[in-house]
């Protein structure tokens, strides 16, 4: 997996840039496990995540996906900090450019949609325990200044 700053990065189509976020809770971490019903990712645990729409603003897709995805409205969060785009490449290198941010609630119950089977709060330093989990989350978490 390669990563690059967005200054440098090459053109990446809008069907390729997603938002990924980390929500946190009291010092711990939500992992998702994608739903079954999924095309992609399958069993696997995550952060919450959404591809941006046209027209839509990056910032605007997360609160978007922080309401569809676990039910959070923008007054169930602390603080949203952007944290750096990156490009990473998947299994087909192919690149995606990916908008990370981190958002702070004050909520512990989440209400997930159909997207999801279960989530878990976890300390970031036990993600590695998820043996399971999308392979560029740990570069997701360690971007944003997490130690795993």
């Amino acid at each position: 997996m390669s990563q690059q700053s967005r200054e440098v990065c090459p053109a990446i189509p809008r069907s390729r840039t997603v938002v990924a976020v980390v929500l946190q809770w009291r010092g711990k971490i939500a992992l998702f496990r994608r739903s079954h019903l999924l095309s992609h990712d399958q069993g696997l645990w995550h952060c919450i995540t959404g591809y941006v729409e046209e027209e839509t603003p990056a910032h605007q897709q997360v609160i978007d996906e922080l309401f569809e995805e676990a039910g959070l409205r923008t007054e169930d969060l602390h603080s949203l900090r952007e944290g750096p785009d990156l490009v990473i490449n998947d299994a087909r290198n192919q690149a995606w450019r990916i908008h990370t941010y981190v958002a702070l609630t004050n909520k512990r119950r989440l209400r997930i949609d159909w997207e999801h089977d279960t989530y878990r709060w976890t300390p970031p330093s036990k993600t590695k325990r998820f043996t399971n989990r999308v392979p560029w989350l740990d570069t997701i978490l360690q971007a944003n200044g997490y130690v795993i």
